[in-house]
């Protein structure tokens, strides 16, 4: 990565080297550790938030848009990449002025007091606060700023609501405001609710926005009602030249087709799964794919028509299809669990390959929760990992037990705690080692491959 840097720059780490080390605090001097040392150490530690736009594990895989870009930027160094993670804004601010990590991969907002200590770099962020409404066929959308008033908004305490409040003001009053407050419920539950028509409008970043229109494709995010705020990633003043580097990466790096692949995966490829079925379940035939569910679903013990039940959910039964997250095939297995369960390269989109190749992971994680004694209540712990991957359920089990819930039970137990693995005062429990998780997922998946092979048994008697 030197190369990006120009020669001139190197003048900078001398004036700093002269001029002496930054302080973490009054009297503890905080050592230069500036693009070279990085280079020596062979790592960058990023800093972030876990969240659907910033960092998150998704079966299993280190997953979201800002921890992509950061993945880019260090593969461009030629070092590897460790993250860290806040609790808060203000949390990464002071991690990174400790020296606890390199580079803050967050769109921190550029403010005048953030000038005194950090450099900002990368990616110039303009973000602003949007309506979120639902579009209806007979109803235009809302337009105007002053169609609001007279309207019922939803809206969580913080930036969003300080902006409704101060619109508000301008207009006169008459904007019908209700503060979220609850710590149940999240600016995204928020979203989810106007897109099932559940509520009428909330306000959000427009970042987190264009995320949730992948789920909600009958959402209308395009009025702005805030006013922009720029941001970027930040490094200590002391890092000119990591500051420098993280400038020229994202000027080249821009138009290449792995920062274009990663937009397009986080706030352009949909995400809501089409509900169809290829071939009704007449003559007792569920899909093209039956007689190779029967021969694995022996293998394992289970019932083929629930094996049917989990591809028809991941797939509906195209092996074509590739997820937003790069899961391929019939049976929607990631890359790296693949080629751990064996299936050659190149051969993701073979239903045999892939549905083989299933059945030994659901075996894998059927040994995993051994401590269930009860097959059936197994399997929803099974199906849950198969979704979300392991460790979310382990962190739902423990939040069960902790607040009094029976962990070995899936409804109405755990899958209550998969849920509120997306809300920050769960996912940043101490007991707690993946973070955050869109739970809603997962907690829907499960009960609708039961209730579908409940419907496939009564159809089809075999």
């Amino acid at each position: 990565m030197k190369q990006i840097v120009p020669i001139f720059t190197m003048l900078l780490l001398a004036t700093f080297l002269i001029g002496g080390c930054r302080r973490s605090g009054k009297d503890t001097p905080l050592p230069i550790h500036d693009l070279p040392q990085i280079e020596d150490s062979g790592r960058l530690v990023v800093l972030t938030l876990y969240s659907s736009t910033t960092y998150f594990i998704y079966k299993g895989e280190p997953m979201g848009f800002q921890y992509e870009l950061a993945e880019q930027f260090a593969r461009a160094l030629g070092v590897k990449l460790e993250v860290k993670i806040a609790a808060n804004p203000e949390d990464l601010r002071q991690m990174l002025l400790r020296g606890e990590g390199d580079l803050i991969a967050y769109n921190m907002p550029i403010t005048l007091d953030g000038h005194e200590n950090l450099l900002y770099c990368g990616e110039g962020i303009i973000n602003h606060q949007v309506l979120v409404q639902r579009r209806y066929r007979k109803n235009p959308p809302l337009t105007d700023v002053t169609q609001l008033v007279g309207k019922e908004v939803y809206v969580k305490p913080g930036r969003s609501l300080n902006r409704l409040l101060n619109l508000n003001k301008e207009l006169g009053g008459g904007i019908i405001i209700h503060e979220v407050s609850s710590d149940s419920i999240t600016e995204e539950d928020l979203i989810a609710q106007v897109a099932r028509g559940e509520i009428g409008y909330t306000v959000c970043d427009n970042e987190v926005a264009r995320l949730n229109r992948t789920y909600f494709p009958q959402l209308n995010i395009n009025m702005q009602i805030g006013m922009d705020q720029r941001s970027a990633w930040a490094v200590r003043k002391s890092q000119p030249l990591l500051a420098e580097a993280a400038n020229l990466w994202y000027r080249d790096n821009v138009s290449s087709a792995a920062y274009k692949a990663s937009l397009k995966r986080y706030f352009e490829q949909s995400k809501a799964q089409p509900h169809y079925e290829i071939l009704s379940i007449k003559d007792g035939k569920i899909s093209h794919y039956d007689n190779l569910f029967k021969q694995y679903a022996d293998s394992i013990g289970w019932d083929w028509k629930l094996i049917a039940s989990l591809a028809f959910k991941e797939s509906n039964f195209d092996t074509s299809v590739v997820s937003w997250a790069g899961a391929k095939g019939l049976m929607q297995l990631m890359p790296r669990t693949a080629r751990a369960m064996g299936v050659p390269e190149g051969k993701e989109h073979n239903a045999e390959e892939s549905v083989k190749a299933a059945t030994r992971y659901l075996k894998q994680m059927e040994r995993s929760f051994r401590n269930i004694t009860d097959k059936d209540e197994r399997i929803n712990f099974v199906l849950a990992s198969y979704n979300a991957g392991i460790g979310h359920i382990y962190d739902a089990m423990a939040l069960a037990e902790k607040y009094g819930h029976d962990k070995y039970r899936w409804f109405d137990n755990v899958e209550k705690y998969v849920l509120l693995k997306s809300k920050p005062e769960y996912y940043n429990d101490s007991i707690c080692r993946n973070g955050y998780f869109r739970g809603a997922e997962t907690y829907n998946f499960v009960r609708e491959i039961r209730a579908r092979h409940n419907l496939y048994k009564e159809k089809i008697k075999e």
